[in-house]
């Protein structure tokens, strides 16, 4: 019998393809790992989506979960059941299921509540995760923005606990400056993908052709559907921007200690794990100033106001011309990750809470 149960409805921690939700959830998994919770499995690879408010694909993914609860409480009883991210288009209907079944306790990291969306073709997942999120003893929040909602909603006797966006690292190496460069190197990274990516790399764009300096080159890393659309919105710059393709982390590693600045708007992020990513390799970064996003971006990064191309071009500019600046904010930077969001920060969060609940229930 295992310890915790893990889910991951919107995406299993080892899907193919990558993602900020997948890398939260592989950074989870180390971090209860090594939290003296006891063994952790993955309990499900059920995914919940239904990214386009689709009354049929609704139909079946709730056959499915059915199908899965079925064969799920035939099986050994866990003590805990841990969900991460449910939400209106992603809602856990396992978790709350099978911990009333076996009489266990259930936790929630990243539930989030979202009333506009119970009414309208969402209602049926957005009351499924407002469920989820009732029958929650401690509900993880990542986001001020997502405090908010559920501390306005919260059942009686119910925790609402800080888990800060975190990073699967237990330490940092040293840190040192970039390269010297005479160019003034830009890099992003993010999946092509159409909605609020395409909107960030829309945004990027339009902010670089405001740029007058000349002594810059952007690298971009990344793949994906809309790499037409995305190569479109850049060819205007020539060979002054590069596309790196899909890398690996290590690779994306190297290439952010080798820049001066990570350039990402930041347009629907729940917080942006690249961000951090950035951050911990001493690279600053440049932001807009939007929900979830100012969470990870504070000593070693600058935001500027959402949907202002001149502003965030003009961020560029003055950024290009203080090379101080930019190196004071990548160690402040680093130095707030690794305080902050590492594993060692992680599992203090999640013992704290979690601990408690085993340790009421029988073996």
């Amino acid at each position: 019998m295992s310890a915790v149960a893990f889910y991951a409805p919107l995406k299993p921690p080892e899907d193919p393809v990558p993602s900020g939700d997948r890398t939260m959830a592989r950074a989870l998994l180390a971090a209860l790992d090594g939290a003296g919770l006891g063994e952790v499995h993955l309990a499900s690879r059920l995914r919940s989506r239904d990214g386009a408010g689709d009354p049929a694909a609704q139909d079946r993914i709730c056959g499915d979960a059915e199908r899965e609860i079925e064969r799920l409480s035939a099986g050994p009883r866990p003590r805990l059941w841990l969900t991460y991210h449910s939400y209106y288009k992603a809602p856990d209907l396992l978790g709350p299921r099978l911990s009333r079944h076996w009489g266990i306790p259930y936790a929630l990291v990243e539930g989030t509540r979202a009333s506009s969306r119970l009414q309208g073709p969402y209602a049926r997942f957005a009351q499924a995760a407002e469920a989820a999120c009732d029958a929650a003893q401690v509900i993880f929040y990542l986001t001020e923005y997502d405090r908010e909602a559920l501390e306005r909603d919260r059942v009686p006797g119910q925790r609402i606990a800080r888990l800060r966006p975190f990073l699967a690292a237990e330490s940092l190496p040293p840190w040192r400056p970039p390269p010297r460069s005479d160019t003034f190197r830009l890099l992003t990274c993010a999946m092509f993908r159409a909605g609020d990516k395409l909107a960030s790399y829309r945004a990027l764009a339009s902010a670089l052709a405001l740029v007058t300096s000349q002594a810059w080159s952007l690298t971009i890393i990344g793949d994906g559907p809309a790499r037409a659309e995305v190569e479109a919105l850049f060819s205007r710059f020539g060979d002054k921007v590069r596309f790196a393709g899909a890398l690996g982390q290590e690779e994306i590693a190297a290439r952010l200690r080798d820049s001066d600045l990570l350039v990402w708007p930041g347009v629907g992020e729940a917080f942006g794990m690249v961000y951090l990513e950035a951050q911990a390799q001493g690279c600053p970064v440049l932001a807009e100033d939007r929900r979830g996003v100012r969470d990870v971006v504070r000593d070693g990064g600058f935001l500027v106001p959402a949907d202002d191309p001149s502003a965030y071009a003009g961020a560029i500019e003055a950024l290009i011309a203080d090379p101080d600046l930019r190196l004071a904010a990548g160690r402040k930077g680093r130095d707030r990750i690794a305080a902050e969001h590492l594993l060692p920060a992680a599992r203090a969060a999640l013992t704290a809470e979690l601990l408690p609940l085993l340790s009421d229930r029988p073996r």
